[in-house]
């Protein structure tokens, strides 16, 4: 069963899409998440953007304090997941040194 399809997250990813400013994006987040989740997520999305620039394990945890299993799971979604990161990563223009990521 794909988690994304079901009435509650669908309605999350509609939310998602509605926001039109980073002032409504940060008001949904810090109303629809915990301080720690809020966190969580920051540091995974750095751990992305550290490995996609060829960061080495131990320099993505000691610049994020990454966990080596949530290293090792970022990892995992860059190069066996949706793309979802690489997608991201790219429309940010932080991937691979500032760089679009092909």
């Amino acid at each position: 069963m794909d988690l994304l399809e079901n009435e509650n997250t669908r309605l999350l990813i509609s939310a998602l899409l509605s926001l039109e400013s980073e002032e409504e994006c940060r008001n949904f987040i810090r109303d629809i998440m915990t301080s720690r989740e809020i966190l969580s997520i920051g540091q995974r999305l750095a751990v992305a953007n550290l490995l996609r620039r060829g960061g080495t394990y131990a320099e993505v945890a000691e610049k994020t304090g990454a966990s080596s299993a949530t290293i090792v799971r970022v990892n995992q979604c860059l190069r066996y997941g949706s793309g979802g990161y690489r997608s991201v990563l790219s429309k940010l223009g932080t991937a691979r040194g500032g760089e679009e990521a092909r």
